[in-house]
């Protein structure tokens, strides 16, 4: 007899917490717990029939029991989410209605202490976004003694903090990091504007920066000059687009150099983008330079490629064939400096003396790896380095000039005298470096050519025409100025640009050897600069990629002038 009536209230104890939801008269607690309960299918489970007769009869002891039992905060909130969709974080926090005790919540969500700023989370790039018009369209050029020249621009250095920067002052990593100008210079910059932290204008240096911080530092940019000669577009079939690229020319921006680069040239002057590199070339190489466009053609390519180049050499190179396979090892990520090492990967570059003048000797190379520099570094140990080589060719490396792997310094004394050599000849731009070891850099030589300047300042009105930064910023150079600081009556107004003729894809000044009209920005120290063109020396390494070949391709060039048999280097 126990035994049955334990079964009957074990029964009406599951039906009762299976209540349906049609039923009428039932409170809201008696909802919540229906929809905290098991599913009636228990009923099976026990083996007995599902009887709503029996739940009606159960229903208002249940309620009754119900609503005895206190329902905590959380069942609630979970139960009003679950019939809402909403989570619980999705409604809105007592902190942010101002609640006794609650700290304040930030713009996404989270809660700050008294003066803590709020970091947005970093934004995922997308690496498929290419250059467009809108860049293409910051600056132009103008042409001027056989060179390439941009018209200095104002633009957005942008990056987010280092893990190295955490916890330092804005301050302290200008200090460190940033050289390229003074610290009275990010001062009165801050002062205007030009600085911001996640999109907020910095008012004070001393701010502490956090993981996730996005700065963006908006300055008047000049780019060195680039060799004059246009763009020969090769082959366009849709597929590919194969150029003879100029010496003295990056591939893509880096470093100092943006505007003054193929990519850029091809899109400002032929409306080409959305290119995919197949190969890189060294900036002071010339030669075949072959793009894809699309990423699985590039791929493709890239994998049946073979590369052959001409260069020219000092001293006379040994006749016949000559195979080097010393490891290369990089020196320095920075500006690709590499060299000779045991620790290096394997490399092996193919060599054949085609003539020889007296002085210099024209090599075929036939690279069959592909590591930064082969050609150049493996050149430099046999030792016949290849002419106007500014780093393999220094003296920085010692009287051997790295013939046979004898440096006799360390890296950092090798990477700080190839520093030293260029700074004196003002051609610190020729060691390619990134915009952050040109700025540590800069500093000096800036220094230098600013006190010649200042001992010549009496001429230097009649020499304006020789100075390649003399700057102009055109309406459209103009924009970001106007948006970053809108109220800043002390920057001067653009001016139209000097009359102009055409020259197939370039324009030269009509007037060549007048300062071109335009304005200077007052807080850059470029533009107090004077510095004389370049030389063909400092723009022309006698390296070219001749022929690129695959199963079914090939696409080459005619020998440049100085490859030729009877070419006599002009002093």
């Amino acid at each position: 007899m126990r035994r049955t009536s334990t079964w009957k209230a074990m029964h009406v104890s599951v039906s009762a917490r299976c209540l349906p939801s049609f039923l009428s008269g039932q409170t809201e607690v008696s909802r919540r717990v229906a929809r905290l309960s098991p599913s009636c299918h228990i009923n099976r489970f026990l083996g007995r029939p599902f009887d709503p007769l029996l739940r009606r009869r159960s229903g208002s002891t249940m309620e009754r029991a119900a609503a005895s039992t206190p329902v905590s905060a959380g069942e609630t909130a979970a139960t009003d989410a679950k019939e809402t969709g909403k989570r619980k974080h999705d409604e809105p926090d007592g902190a942010a209605t101002g609640g006794r005790g609650k700290r304040k919540r930030g713009a996404g969500g989270k809660k700050l202490r008294p003066g803590e700023r709020y970091i947005p989370p970093p934004q995922k790039r997308n690496p498929g976004v290419s250059f467009n018009r809108e860049h293409f369209d910051e600056t132009s050029y103008y042409f001027e003694g056989g060179l390439r020249k941009v018209w200095p621009y104002y633009f957005d250095f942008k990056t987010y903090c280092k893990g190295r920067w955490i916890g330092k002052s804005l301050l302290d990593v200008f200090k460190s990091e940033f050289r390229a100008e003074s610290i009275e210079y990010y001062q009165r910059a801050a002062n205007e504007g030009r600085i911001r932290l996640n999109e907020t204008p910095v008012e004070d240096l001393s701010v502490v920066l956090r993981n996730n911080d996005h700065m963006r530092n908006t300055m008047h940019r000049h780019e060195p000059p680039v060799v004059g000669r246009p763009l020969e577009v090769l082959v366009d079939d849709g597929e590919v687009l194969v150029v003879d690229k100029p010496a003295s020319i990056p591939v893509h921006p880096c470093g100092r150099f943006r505007h003054n680069t193929v990519i850029f040239i091809l899109g400002k002057e032929r409306g080409i983008s959305e290119l995919h590199t197949v190969h890189r070339l060294d900036r002071l190489t010339s030669g075949v330079l072959l793009f894809a466009r699309t990423l699985e053609t590039s791929k493709k390519l890239d994998q049946m490629l073979e590369k052959e180049y001409v260069c020219r050499v000092e001293g006379e190179f040994p006749e016949g064939e000559l195979i080097c396979e010393e490891p290369i090892l990089v020196v320095s990520f920075k500006i690709g400096l590499c060299r000779v090492d045991p620790k290096g990967k394997e490399c092996r570059t193919v060599f054949q003396r085609l003539s020889f003048n007296g002085k210099t000797t024209v090599v075929r190379c036939l690279p069959l790896t592909g590591r930064t520099h082969q050609i150049r570094v493996h050149l430099q140990y046999l030792g016949f380095p290849i002419l106007n080589d500014p780093i393999y060719g220094s003296s920085a490396w010692g009287p051997h000039r790295g013939k046979g792997g004898l440096v006799g310094k360390t890296d950092e004394e090798l990477l700080q005298s190839l520093v030293e050599d260029h700074r004196s000849q003002e051609n610190l731009h020729l060691l390619d470096m990134t915009d952050d070891c040109v700025g540590v850099t800069q500093e000096a030589e800036k220094k230098e050519t600013s006190e010649k300047m200042d001992k010549s300042e009496d001429t230097s009105e009649s020499d304006k025409d020789g100075g390649s930064c003399q700057t102009r910023v055109d309406a459209r150079d103009n924009k970001l100025e106007s948006a970053e600081t809108p109220n800043n009556s002390s920057l001067d107004q653009p001016q139209n640009p000097p009359p102009t003729k055409s020259n197939g894809n370039q324009t030269e000044a009509a007037e060549a050897t007048q300062t071109p009209a335009g304005t200077r920005d007052h807080l850059c120290s470029e533009c107090k600069l004077v510095r004389p063109d370049p030389t063909d020396k400092d723009l022309i390494m006698y390296l070219h990629a001749l022929r690129y070949k695959g199963p079914d391709f090939e696409y080459s060039t005619c020998l440049p002038d100085w490859a030729k048999e009877d070419w006599v280097a002009v002093d």
